[in-house]
Protein backbone atom coordinates (compact mmCIF):
# COMPACT_ATOMS: atom_id res chain seq x y z
CA UNK A 1 0.00 0.00 0.00
CA UNK A 2 1.45 3.35 -1.03
CA UNK A 3 1.97 5.83 1.81
CA UNK A 4 1.15 9.54 1.48
CA UNK A 5 3.43 12.13 2.97
CA UNK A 6 2.01 14.76 5.34
CA UNK A 7 2.66 17.45 2.78
CA UNK A 8 0.83 15.57 0.07
CA UNK A 9 -2.06 14.87 2.46
CA UNK A 10 -2.38 18.54 3.37
CA UNK A 11 -2.21 19.49 -0.30
CA UNK A 12 -5.04 17.10 -1.08
CA UNK A 13 -7.11 18.51 1.79
CA UNK A 14 -6.62 22.08 0.59
CA UNK A 15 -7.41 21.08 -2.95
CA UNK A 16 -10.60 19.35 -1.80
CA UNK A 17 -11.61 22.41 0.21
CA UNK A 18 -11.08 24.67 -2.79
CA UNK A 19 -13.08 22.39 -5.02
CA UNK A 20 -15.84 22.07 -2.46
CA UNK A 21 -15.91 25.83 -1.99
CA UNK A 22 -16.09 26.34 -5.74
CA UNK A 23 -18.90 23.86 -6.05
CA UNK A 24 -20.83 25.54 -3.23
CA UNK A 25 -20.30 28.95 -4.80
CA UNK A 26 -21.42 27.67 -8.15
CA UNK A 27 -24.52 26.10 -6.59
CA UNK A 28 -25.26 29.33 -4.72
CA UNK A 29 -24.87 31.40 -7.87
CA UNK A 30 -27.01 29.03 -9.91
CA UNK A 31 -29.59 28.87 -7.12
CA UNK A 32 -29.67 32.63 -6.87
CA UNK A 33 -30.02 32.90 -10.61
CA UNK A 34 -32.91 30.42 -10.56
CA UNK A 35 -34.58 32.34 -7.76
CA UNK A 36 -34.22 35.58 -9.68
CA UNK A 37 -35.66 33.94 -12.77
CA UNK A 38 -38.52 32.42 -10.76
CA UNK A 39 -39.31 35.79 -9.20
CA UNK A 40 -39.17 37.47 -12.58
CA UNK A 41 -41.45 34.79 -14.03
CA UNK A 42 -44.01 35.33 -11.26
CA UNK A 43 -43.92 39.08 -11.67
CA UNK A 44 -44.25 38.76 -15.42
CA UNK A 45 -47.22 36.43 -15.01
CA UNK A 46 -48.95 38.84 -12.64
CA UNK A 47 -48.29 41.75 -14.98
CA UNK A 48 -49.64 39.74 -17.93
CA UNK A 49 -52.80 38.83 -16.00
CA UNK A 50 -53.34 42.42 -14.92
CA UNK A 51 -53.22 43.42 -18.57
CA UNK A 52 -56.12 41.12 -19.49
CA UNK A 53 -59.06 43.32 -20.61
CA UNK A 54 -61.92 43.88 -18.18
CA UNK A 55 -65.06 43.32 -20.24
CA UNK A 56 -67.36 45.29 -17.93
CA UNK A 57 -65.17 48.38 -18.33
CA UNK A 58 -65.96 48.38 -22.04
CA UNK A 59 -69.69 48.96 -21.43
CA UNK A 60 -70.78 52.55 -22.09
CA UNK A 61 -71.59 54.53 -18.94
CA UNK A 62 -70.76 51.53 -16.75
CA UNK A 63 -68.73 52.18 -13.56
CA UNK A 64 -65.04 51.53 -14.12
CA UNK A 65 -63.87 48.49 -12.18
CA UNK A 66 -60.50 47.97 -10.47
CA UNK A 67 -57.52 46.22 -12.04
CA UNK A 68 -56.96 42.81 -10.44
CA UNK A 69 -54.13 40.34 -10.78
CA UNK A 70 -56.40 37.31 -11.11
CA UNK A 71 -56.59 35.73 -14.55
CA UNK A 72 -60.38 35.68 -14.27
CA UNK A 73 -62.70 37.46 -11.85
CA UNK A 74 -66.38 38.20 -11.43
CA UNK A 75 -68.66 40.20 -9.15
CA UNK A 76 -72.28 39.03 -9.23
CA UNK A 77 -75.52 40.01 -7.52
CA UNK A 78 -76.36 37.05 -5.29
CA UNK A 79 -80.12 37.55 -5.67
CA UNK A 80 -80.60 38.15 -9.40
CA UNK A 81 -77.38 36.84 -10.92
CA UNK A 82 -76.63 40.20 -12.57
CA UNK A 83 -72.92 40.53 -13.43
CA UNK A 84 -71.45 43.81 -12.17
CA UNK A 85 -67.79 43.12 -12.96
CA UNK A 86 -66.47 40.69 -15.54
CA UNK A 87 -62.94 39.72 -16.47
CA UNK A 88 -62.44 36.58 -18.50
CA UNK A 89 -65.41 35.06 -16.69
CA UNK A 90 -65.91 32.08 -19.04
CA UNK A 91 -62.24 31.07 -19.12
CA UNK A 92 -61.93 27.44 -18.01
CA UNK A 93 -59.88 27.25 -14.82
CA UNK A 94 -58.97 24.67 -12.19
CA UNK A 95 -61.05 25.40 -9.07
CA UNK A 96 -58.89 23.56 -6.49
CA UNK A 97 -60.63 23.41 -3.08
CA UNK A 98 -63.36 25.87 -4.03
CA UNK A 99 -64.88 22.72 -5.57
CA UNK A 100 -65.98 21.89 -2.03
CA UNK A 101 -68.76 24.49 -1.98
CA UNK A 102 -70.63 22.29 -4.48
CA UNK A 103 -69.82 19.17 -2.43
CA UNK A 104 -71.22 20.75 0.74
CA UNK A 105 -74.26 22.15 -1.07
CA UNK A 106 -75.15 18.64 -2.24
CA UNK A 107 -74.48 17.22 1.22
CA UNK A 108 -77.02 19.57 2.82
CA UNK A 109 -79.60 18.66 0.18
CA UNK A 110 -79.08 14.89 0.25
CA UNK A 111 -78.51 14.19 3.96
CA UNK A 112 -79.31 15.29 7.51
CA UNK A 113 -76.78 16.80 9.89
CA UNK A 114 -76.94 13.92 12.39
CA UNK A 115 -76.15 11.19 9.87
CA UNK A 116 -72.99 9.19 10.62
CA UNK A 117 -70.25 9.15 7.98
CA UNK A 118 -67.86 6.20 8.16
CA UNK A 119 -64.44 6.62 6.54
CA UNK A 120 -63.39 3.92 4.08
CA UNK A 121 -59.81 3.02 3.22
CA UNK A 122 -60.29 4.62 -0.20
CA UNK A 123 -61.33 7.91 1.40
CA UNK A 124 -58.30 7.93 3.69
CA UNK A 125 -55.52 6.52 1.51
CA UNK A 126 -56.46 7.74 -1.96
CA UNK A 127 -55.50 11.35 -1.23
CA UNK A 128 -51.94 12.67 -1.02
CA UNK A 129 -50.84 12.85 2.61
CA UNK A 130 -49.31 16.28 2.04
CA UNK A 131 -52.66 17.72 0.91
CA UNK A 132 -55.17 19.33 3.28
CA UNK A 133 -56.55 16.77 5.76
CA UNK A 134 -57.44 16.27 9.42
CA UNK A 135 -55.72 12.88 9.77
CA UNK A 136 -58.81 10.73 10.03
CA UNK A 137 -58.16 6.97 9.92
CA UNK A 138 -60.12 4.28 8.13
CA UNK A 139 -63.09 3.03 10.14
CA UNK A 140 -63.51 6.24 12.14
CA UNK A 141 -66.81 8.11 12.17
CA UNK A 142 -68.01 11.72 12.14
CA UNK A 143 -71.43 13.28 11.94
CA UNK A 144 -72.38 15.02 8.73
CA UNK A 145 -72.31 18.36 10.52
CA UNK A 146 -68.73 17.71 11.68
CA UNK A 147 -67.83 16.73 8.12
CA UNK A 148 -69.19 20.00 6.73
CA UNK A 149 -67.11 21.93 9.26
CA UNK A 150 -63.99 19.93 8.42
CA UNK A 151 -64.46 20.48 4.69
CA UNK A 152 -65.15 24.22 4.79
CA UNK A 153 -62.82 25.28 7.63
CA UNK A 154 -59.89 22.87 7.33
CA UNK A 155 -60.50 22.01 3.65
CA UNK A 156 -60.11 18.31 4.53
CA UNK A 157 -59.81 16.29 1.34
CA UNK A 158 -60.42 12.86 2.88
CA UNK A 159 -63.60 14.15 4.51
CA UNK A 160 -64.94 15.41 1.18
CA UNK A 161 -64.21 11.97 -0.30
CA UNK A 162 -66.01 10.18 2.56
CA UNK A 163 -69.06 12.47 2.26
CA UNK A 164 -69.23 11.74 -1.48
CA UNK A 165 -69.18 7.98 -0.82
CA UNK A 166 -71.77 8.32 1.94
CA UNK A 167 -74.25 10.25 -0.22
CA UNK A 168 -73.95 8.50 -3.57
CA UNK A 169 -72.30 5.19 -2.77
CA UNK A 170 -69.27 5.79 -4.95
CA UNK A 171 -66.79 8.45 -5.91
CA UNK A 172 -67.79 8.51 -9.59
CA UNK A 173 -71.52 8.54 -8.86
CA UNK A 174 -71.07 11.66 -6.76
CA UNK A 175 -69.21 13.35 -9.61
CA UNK A 176 -72.26 12.68 -11.80
CA UNK A 177 -74.45 14.30 -9.14
CA UNK A 178 -72.14 17.33 -9.09
CA UNK A 179 -72.41 17.82 -12.83
CA UNK A 180 -76.17 17.38 -12.77
CA UNK A 181 -76.50 19.97 -10.01
CA UNK A 182 -74.22 22.37 -11.88
CA UNK A 183 -76.44 22.06 -14.96
CA UNK A 184 -79.56 22.71 -12.89
CA UNK A 185 -78.03 25.87 -11.46
CA UNK A 186 -77.15 27.20 -14.93
CA UNK A 187 -73.43 26.44 -15.22
CA UNK A 188 -72.08 26.41 -18.76
CA UNK A 189 -68.29 25.89 -18.50
CA UNK A 190 -67.83 23.13 -15.93
CA UNK A 191 -66.96 19.46 -15.59
CA UNK A 192 -66.36 17.94 -12.16
CA UNK A 193 -64.69 14.57 -11.58
CA UNK A 194 -63.98 14.67 -7.83
CA UNK A 195 -65.48 16.22 -4.66
CA UNK A 196 -62.34 17.90 -3.32
CA UNK A 197 -60.70 19.69 -6.25
CA UNK A 198 -57.43 17.73 -6.34
CA UNK A 199 -55.66 18.22 -9.68
CA UNK A 200 -57.22 16.54 -12.70
CA UNK A 201 -57.15 17.87 -16.26
CA UNK A 202 -60.82 16.94 -16.65
CA UNK A 203 -61.87 18.81 -13.51
CA UNK A 204 -62.51 22.45 -14.37
CA UNK A 205 -64.97 25.33 -14.13
CA UNK A 206 -65.06 29.10 -14.69
CA UNK A 207 -65.49 32.22 -12.60
CA UNK A 208 -69.05 32.56 -13.91
CA UNK A 209 -70.00 28.99 -13.04
CA UNK A 210 -68.36 29.14 -9.62
CA UNK A 211 -70.26 32.35 -8.83
CA UNK A 212 -73.48 30.67 -10.01
CA UNK A 213 -72.86 27.76 -7.62
CA UNK A 214 -71.94 30.21 -4.86
CA UNK A 215 -75.31 31.96 -5.21
CA UNK A 216 -77.03 28.73 -4.18
CA UNK A 217 -74.39 27.92 -1.54
CA UNK A 218 -74.73 31.27 0.26
CA UNK A 219 -78.52 30.99 0.42
CA UNK A 220 -77.98 28.29 3.05
CA UNK A 221 -77.58 29.89 6.49
CA UNK A 222 -75.67 26.94 7.94
CA UNK A 223 -73.13 26.94 5.12
CA UNK A 224 -72.70 30.70 5.49
CA UNK A 225 -72.05 30.30 9.20
CA UNK A 226 -69.52 27.49 8.78
CA UNK A 227 -67.67 29.18 5.91
CA UNK A 228 -67.20 32.31 8.03
CA UNK A 229 -65.76 30.37 11.02
CA UNK A 230 -62.06 30.58 11.76
CA UNK A 231 -61.44 27.49 13.95
CA UNK A 232 -62.46 23.84 13.66
CA UNK A 233 -62.88 21.79 16.83
CA UNK A 234 -63.95 18.13 16.81
CA UNK A 235 -63.84 16.49 20.25
CA UNK A 236 -62.80 12.83 20.65
CA UNK A 237 -65.37 10.04 20.71
CA UNK A 238 -65.26 6.27 20.91
CA UNK A 239 -65.35 6.25 17.10
CA UNK A 240 -62.78 9.04 16.68
CA UNK A 241 -60.14 9.22 19.42
CA UNK A 242 -58.40 12.48 18.50
CA UNK A 243 -59.12 16.00 19.71
CA UNK A 244 -59.02 17.72 16.33
CA UNK A 245 -58.24 21.43 16.22
CA UNK A 246 -57.57 23.20 12.92
CA UNK A 247 -57.51 26.85 11.81
CA UNK A 248 -58.64 28.24 8.50
CA UNK A 249 -56.10 29.78 6.15
CA UNK A 250 -58.66 32.32 4.92
CA UNK A 251 -57.33 35.84 5.60
CA UNK A 252 -60.74 37.46 4.97
CA UNK A 253 -62.14 36.08 8.21
CA UNK A 254 -62.51 38.21 11.36
CA UNK A 255 -59.25 38.87 13.13
CA UNK A 256 -57.11 38.07 10.08
CA UNK A 257 -55.02 40.44 7.98
CA UNK A 258 -57.62 41.12 5.26
CA UNK A 259 -60.72 40.77 7.46
CA UNK A 260 -63.78 42.16 5.67
CA UNK A 261 -66.52 43.49 7.91
CA UNK A 262 -69.39 42.69 5.52
CA UNK A 263 -68.29 39.11 4.85
CA UNK A 264 -71.06 36.48 4.78
CA UNK A 265 -68.80 33.52 4.04
CA UNK A 266 -65.80 32.44 1.99
CA UNK A 267 -63.85 29.42 0.71
CA UNK A 268 -60.22 29.32 -0.39
CA UNK A 269 -58.46 27.00 -2.79
CA UNK A 270 -54.90 26.35 -3.91
CA UNK A 271 -52.89 23.88 -5.96
CA UNK A 272 -49.68 24.42 -7.87
CA UNK A 273 -51.63 24.16 -11.11
CA UNK A 274 -54.71 26.17 -10.16
CA UNK A 275 -52.79 28.74 -8.11
CA UNK A 276 -54.94 30.66 -5.61
CA UNK A 277 -58.70 30.73 -5.97
CA UNK A 278 -61.24 32.39 -3.69
CA UNK A 279 -65.04 32.39 -3.54
CA UNK A 280 -66.68 34.91 -1.20
CA UNK A 281 -69.97 36.57 -0.34
CA UNK A 282 -70.58 39.91 1.36
CA UNK A 283 -73.70 41.88 2.25
CA UNK A 284 -74.14 45.59 2.94
CA UNK A 285 -77.33 47.68 3.17
CA UNK A 286 -79.41 44.81 1.81
CA UNK A 287 -77.14 44.30 -1.22
CA UNK A 288 -75.67 40.80 -1.33
CA UNK A 289 -72.76 40.20 -3.69
CA UNK A 290 -70.72 37.14 -4.71
CA UNK A 291 -67.07 37.51 -5.75
CA UNK A 292 -64.85 34.91 -7.43
CA UNK A 293 -61.17 35.28 -8.34
CA UNK A 294 -59.30 32.47 -10.07
CA UNK A 295 -55.65 31.76 -10.85
CA UNK A 296 -54.44 34.52 -8.59
CA UNK A 297 -51.26 34.80 -6.51
CA UNK A 298 -51.28 35.00 -2.73
CA UNK A 299 -52.05 37.36 -1.05
CA UNK A 300 -53.52 39.19 -4.06
CA UNK A 301 -56.61 36.96 -4.05
CA UNK A 302 -57.68 38.64 -0.79
CA UNK A 303 -56.76 42.14 -1.95
CA UNK A 304 -58.59 41.65 -5.25
CA UNK A 305 -61.70 40.35 -3.49
CA UNK A 306 -61.87 43.30 -1.10
CA UNK A 307 -61.35 45.75 -4.00
CA UNK A 308 -64.18 44.16 -5.98
CA UNK A 309 -66.60 44.18 -3.05
CA UNK A 310 -65.86 47.85 -2.38
CA UNK A 311 -66.38 48.60 -6.07
CA UNK A 312 -69.80 46.95 -6.06
CA UNK A 313 -71.09 48.56 -2.88
CA UNK A 314 -69.83 52.01 -3.92
CA UNK A 315 -71.10 52.11 -7.50
CA UNK A 316 -74.49 50.38 -7.55
CA UNK A 317 -77.89 50.95 -5.94
CA UNK A 318 -80.43 48.32 -5.07
CA UNK A 319 -83.87 49.35 -6.35
CA UNK A 320 -87.18 47.76 -5.39
CA UNK A 321 -89.24 47.80 -8.58
CA UNK A 322 -92.67 47.37 -6.97
CA UNK A 323 -92.07 50.58 -5.02
CA UNK A 324 -90.26 52.58 -7.69
CA UNK A 325 -91.15 51.84 -11.30
CA UNK A 326 -94.42 53.67 -12.11
CA UNK A 327 -94.83 51.76 -15.37
CA UNK A 328 -95.81 48.73 -13.37
CA UNK A 329 -97.26 50.41 -10.28
CA UNK A 330 -100.53 48.68 -9.44
CA UNK A 331 -102.13 51.56 -7.55
CA UNK A 332 -101.60 54.01 -10.40
CA UNK A 333 -102.16 51.78 -13.42
CA UNK A 334 -105.35 50.01 -12.23
CA UNK A 335 -104.50 47.24 -14.67
CA UNK A 336 -104.18 44.50 -12.06
CA UNK A 337 -107.51 44.76 -10.23
CA UNK A 338 -110.98 46.28 -10.52
CA UNK A 339 -112.28 49.23 -8.53
CA UNK A 340 -115.80 47.80 -8.93
CA UNK A 341 -116.43 45.41 -6.06
CA UNK A 342 -118.57 42.89 -7.96
CA UNK A 343 -118.00 39.83 -5.80
CA UNK A 344 -117.79 41.54 -2.43
CA UNK A 345 -114.01 42.03 -2.20
CA UNK A 346 -111.56 43.64 -4.57
CA UNK A 347 -108.38 41.59 -4.76
CA UNK A 348 -105.66 41.94 -7.39
CA UNK A 349 -105.34 39.12 -9.87
CA UNK A 350 -101.68 39.89 -10.65
CA UNK A 351 -99.08 41.59 -8.52
CA UNK A 352 -95.41 42.54 -8.73
CA UNK A 353 -93.16 40.65 -6.34
CA UNK A 354 -92.44 43.06 -3.51
CA UNK A 355 -89.04 41.47 -2.77
CA UNK A 356 -87.53 41.52 -6.26
CA UNK A 357 -84.93 44.24 -6.90
CA UNK A 358 -82.47 45.30 -9.57
CA UNK A 359 -78.95 46.74 -9.24
CA UNK A 360 -78.53 49.96 -11.20
CA UNK A 361 -75.34 52.02 -11.55
CA UNK A 362 -75.54 55.10 -9.37
CA UNK A 363 -74.79 57.28 -12.38
CA UNK A 364 -77.89 56.00 -14.24
CA UNK A 365 -81.60 56.63 -13.74
CA UNK A 366 -84.36 54.04 -13.80
CA UNK A 367 -85.85 55.66 -16.91
CA UNK A 368 -82.71 54.64 -18.83
CA UNK A 369 -83.29 50.96 -18.13
CA UNK A 370 -85.09 48.81 -20.71
CA UNK A 371 -87.67 46.15 -19.89
CA UNK A 372 -88.53 42.90 -21.60
CA UNK A 373 -91.40 40.59 -20.69
CA UNK A 374 -90.60 36.87 -20.50
CA UNK A 375 -93.26 34.19 -20.21
CA UNK A 376 -90.67 31.42 -19.98
CA UNK A 377 -91.06 30.66 -16.28
CA UNK A 378 -91.86 27.42 -14.49
CA UNK A 379 -92.02 28.84 -10.97
CA UNK A 380 -95.33 28.04 -9.24
CA UNK A 381 -97.62 31.04 -8.90
CA UNK A 382 -95.49 33.10 -11.29
CA UNK A 383 -97.16 34.49 -14.40
CA UNK A 384 -94.19 36.20 -16.07
CA UNK A 385 -90.86 37.96 -15.55
CA UNK A 386 -90.04 41.58 -16.27
CA UNK A 387 -86.32 41.58 -17.13
CA UNK A 388 -84.36 44.81 -16.80
CA UNK A 389 -81.29 45.74 -18.83
CA UNK A 390 -79.04 48.76 -18.91
CA UNK A 391 -76.74 49.36 -21.89
CA UNK A 392 -77.57 45.82 -22.96
CA UNK A 393 -76.52 44.33 -19.60
CA UNK A 394 -78.94 42.32 -17.47
CA UNK A 395 -79.37 44.08 -14.12
CA UNK A 396 -82.20 42.12 -12.52
CA UNK A 397 -85.79 41.01 -12.86
CA UNK A 398 -89.12 41.23 -11.08
CA UNK A 399 -91.73 38.50 -11.22
CA UNK A 400 -95.41 39.04 -11.97
CA UNK A 401 -97.19 36.74 -9.55
CA UNK A 402 -100.70 35.38 -9.35
CA UNK A 403 -102.24 36.81 -6.18
CA UNK A 404 -103.69 34.29 -3.79
CA UNK A 405 -105.50 31.40 -5.43
CA UNK A 406 -106.75 33.42 -8.40
CA UNK A 407 -107.24 31.21 -11.43
CA UNK A 408 -108.36 33.93 -13.83
CA UNK A 409 -106.69 34.14 -17.21
CA UNK A 410 -104.51 37.08 -18.15
CA UNK A 411 -102.45 38.43 -20.97
CA UNK A 412 -100.05 41.22 -21.77
CA UNK A 413 -100.03 43.69 -24.62
CA UNK A 414 -99.37 41.81 -27.84
CA UNK A 415 -96.62 44.23 -28.78
CA UNK A 416 -94.44 42.93 -25.94
CA UNK A 417 -92.21 40.10 -27.02
CA UNK A 418 -91.10 37.39 -24.63
CA UNK A 419 -87.45 36.70 -23.86
CA UNK A 420 -86.27 33.36 -22.51
CA UNK A 421 -82.71 34.41 -21.73
CA UNK A 422 -81.98 38.03 -20.74
CA UNK A 423 -78.22 37.47 -21.01
CA UNK A 424 -78.22 36.85 -24.78
CA UNK A 425 -78.46 39.66 -27.29
CA UNK A 426 -80.51 37.61 -29.77
CA UNK A 427 -83.36 37.16 -27.32
CA UNK A 428 -83.58 40.80 -26.29
CA UNK A 429 -86.35 42.98 -27.63
CA UNK A 430 -87.00 46.42 -26.25
CA UNK A 431 -90.49 47.26 -25.09
CA UNK A 432 -92.22 49.88 -27.21
CA UNK A 433 -94.75 51.87 -25.22
CA UNK A 434 -96.31 51.19 -21.88
CA UNK A 435 -97.05 47.72 -20.61
CA UNK A 436 -100.80 47.06 -20.53
CA UNK A 437 -102.42 44.36 -18.42
CA UNK A 438 -105.99 43.36 -19.31
CA UNK A 439 -108.33 43.71 -16.32
CA UNK A 440 -110.35 40.52 -16.26
CA UNK A 441 -112.99 41.94 -13.90
CA UNK A 442 -113.60 44.91 -16.17
CA UNK A 443 -113.89 42.62 -19.17
CA UNK A 444 -116.47 40.54 -17.31
CA UNK A 445 -118.41 43.68 -16.39
CA UNK A 446 -118.41 44.81 -20.02
CA UNK A 447 -119.69 41.41 -21.12
CA UNK A 448 -122.45 41.51 -18.49
CA UNK A 449 -123.44 45.04 -19.56
CA UNK A 450 -123.56 44.14 -23.24
CA UNK A 451 -125.59 41.03 -22.46
CA UNK A 452 -128.05 43.12 -20.42
CA UNK A 453 -128.48 45.57 -23.30
CA UNK A 454 -129.08 42.73 -25.76
CA UNK A 455 -131.64 41.13 -23.45
CA UNK A 456 -133.40 44.48 -23.02
CA UNK A 457 -133.60 45.03 -26.76
CA UNK A 458 -135.01 41.57 -27.29
CA UNK A 459 -137.58 42.12 -24.54
CA UNK A 460 -138.78 45.41 -26.01
CA UNK A 461 -138.99 43.91 -29.47
CA UNK A 462 -141.02 40.98 -28.18
CA UNK A 463 -143.35 43.35 -26.33
CA UNK A 464 -143.96 45.49 -29.38
CA UNK A 465 -144.61 42.50 -31.55
CA UNK A 466 -147.08 41.07 -29.04
CA UNK A 467 -148.88 44.44 -28.82
CA UNK A 468 -149.28 44.68 -32.59
CA UNK A 469 -150.63 41.15 -32.83
CA UNK A 470 -153.17 41.91 -30.11
CA UNK A 471 -154.47 44.97 -32.05
CA UNK A 472 -154.79 42.98 -35.18
CA UNK A 473 -156.71 40.28 -33.33
CA UNK A 474 -159.24 42.85 -32.01
CA UNK A 475 -159.87 44.31 -35.47
CA UNK A 476 -160.22 40.87 -36.87
CA UNK A 477 -162.82 39.94 -34.29
CA UNK A 478 -164.87 43.10 -35.08
CA UNK A 479 -164.84 42.34 -38.79
CA UNK A 480 -165.87 38.76 -38.08
CA UNK A 481 -168.80 39.95 -35.95
CA UNK A 482 -170.00 42.32 -38.71
CA UNK A 483 -169.82 39.58 -41.30
CA UNK A 484 -171.68 37.22 -39.03
CA UNK A 485 -174.41 39.86 -38.41
CA UNK A 486 -174.88 40.40 -42.16
CA UNK A 487 -175.11 36.69 -42.76
CA UNK A 488 -177.85 36.32 -40.16
CA UNK A 489 -179.85 39.20 -41.68
CA UNK A 490 -179.57 37.64 -45.10
CA UNK A 491 -180.83 34.29 -43.82
CA UNK A 492 -183.94 35.84 -42.21
CA UNK A 493 -184.72 37.73 -45.37
CA UNK A 494 -184.80 34.48 -47.35
CA UNK A 495 -187.22 32.83 -44.92
CA UNK A 496 -189.55 35.83 -44.45
CA UNK A 497 -189.26 38.10 -47.43
CA UNK A 498 -190.37 41.67 -46.78
CA UNK A 499 -193.21 43.21 -48.83
CA UNK A 500 -192.01 45.15 -51.76
CA UNK A 501 -191.84 48.82 -51.32
CA UNK A 502 -193.97 51.05 -53.47
CA UNK A 503 -192.09 52.91 -55.98
CA UNK A 504 -192.46 56.63 -55.63
CA UNK A 505 -193.80 58.37 -58.60
CA UNK A 506 -191.51 60.76 -60.21
CA UNK A 507 -192.88 64.28 -60.32
CA UNK A 508 -193.86 65.47 -63.72
CA UNK A 509 -191.69 68.14 -65.05
CA UNK A 510 -194.79 69.85 -66.47
CA UNK A 511 -196.90 69.65 -63.23
CA UNK A 512 -196.82 73.35 -62.47
CA UNK A 513 -197.64 74.55 -65.96
CA UNK A 514 -201.15 75.12 -67.44
CA UNK A 515 -201.67 74.41 -71.02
Amino acid sequence: MTSISPFSHKFLQNTAKVCLTGILCAVTIVSGTLNVHATASLEERIAAQQAIPIQSNEIANWPMGPTVSAESAILMDADSGAVLYSKNIHQKEFPASTTKILTCLLATEKSSLDEIVTFSRDAVYSIPRDSSNIAIDAGEELTMEQCLNAILIASANEVAYAVAEHISGSFSAFADMMNQKADELGCVDSNFVNPNGLPDENHYTSAYDLATIARAFFKNELLCKISSTYMLRIPPTDKQPDDIVECSKNLLLPGRKYAYEYLVGSKTGYTDTARSTLVSCAEKDGMKLVCVVMRDESPQQFEDTVALFNYGFSNFDKINISQTDTKFNIDNSNFFYSTNDVFGSSKPILSLNSQDCILLPKTASLDEAQTVISYDTTQPGQAALINYTYQGQFIGSVSVDLAGDANASYTFDEELQSSSNPDTDDSKEKVSGKVIFINIVKVILWIIGIAAVVVGVLFVRAFLMNYQFAGRDKRGRRRWKRRRSRNKSYSRSKQHPAPPKKKAKSPSRFRDYDF
